[in-house]
């Protein structure tokens, strides 16, 4: 059976992508930071659909607890790797510090590169990389600099992976998700009502009038994983519901004169 490898695994966007790659076939070995409660929750669930689970405890910015993790998968291939883990600190640029910068960069791009380096070499020529990149790279979201600017350059990665790895079948594409209803974008939002009326907002500036859901995020990286995608290279793919088709300005004036976005 194939082996898959999430970072971030344990919940969110990272659980539905575990989960929906064991679903596919997958046995699952997932990265996960400090939540043990939760990693057994995935780690039951990918057992339930018949595949095996191993959860790997480390801590992404500490290269020695990543190579120890790694340590445990031994010579087992990796035909799947999804880099889905970020962790910052979200602040204005000016009141960020020397570790907020760090940190940043060794889980997003330390920590990636780390375990490419280690696993791509056994990569059977049908493996598949997927990095998870985040709207905040093409769009201003307050407190994002650092996190938008490290996933910028993940993405740059990707695509220089992509014409490394190429030559041995070996495809590296980058999904960017728009607003995705997790329990991590929740928590930055003060209370219920805060979040109600966030959540209300962007459904009603989206297309398709509806946030995205881990499921639909998981959905798109099992199809880059999948044999359909394997003249894929290089991409980054976005699913973000539509909601930036609209043009900014275009959209705050027609809601100061009608009280509603625009239909």
């Amino acid at each position: 059976m194939p082996l898959a490898l999430v970072t971030g695994g344990s919940r969110g966007i990272g659980r539905a992508i575990a989960e929906r790659l064991a679903r596919d076939g997958s046995d699952i070995a997932f990265i996960y930071r400090r939540d043990a409660k939760a990693a057994a929750e995935v780690e039951a669930a990918v057992r339930a659909r018949g595949r095996s689970a191993t959860a790997l405890r480390a801590d992404l910015g500490a290269p020695a607890e990543v190579a120890a993790a790694l340590d445990r998968l031994g010579d087992t291939p990796v035909d799947f790797f999804v880099a889905n883990a970020a962790a910052t600190a979200f602040r204005p640029l000016l009141e960020m510090k020397p570790h907020h910068l760090e940190k940043t960069y060794a889980i997003t791009i330390g920590a990636f590169l780390q375990i490419v380096q280690r696993i791509a070499p056994r990569m059977p020529p049908s493996g598949r990389i997927v990095t998870i990149s985040g709207m905040d790279t093409h769009r201003y979201v307050a407190g994002h600099g650092i996190l938008a600017s490290a996933k910028a350059a993940l993405e740059a990665l990707t695509r220089y992976l992509a014409v490394e790895l190429g030559p041995r079948g070996i495809t590296v594409n980058a999904v960017n998700p728009g607003y995705v209803e997790t329990d991590s974008v929740a928590m930055y939002l003060a209370d219920e009502a805060g979040r109600k009326a966030f959540f209300e907002e962007i459904e009603g500036a989206t297309p398709l009038r509806a946030l995205g859901q881990p499921e639909e995020v998981a959905a798109l990286v099992a199809f880059l994983c999948s044999a359909d995608a394997a003249w894929m290279q290089g991409q980054v793919l976005y699913l973000d519901g539509g909601v930036f088709l609209h043009a900014p300005g275009h959209s705050v004036r027609w809601w100061r004169q009608t009280g509603r976005w625009p239909r």
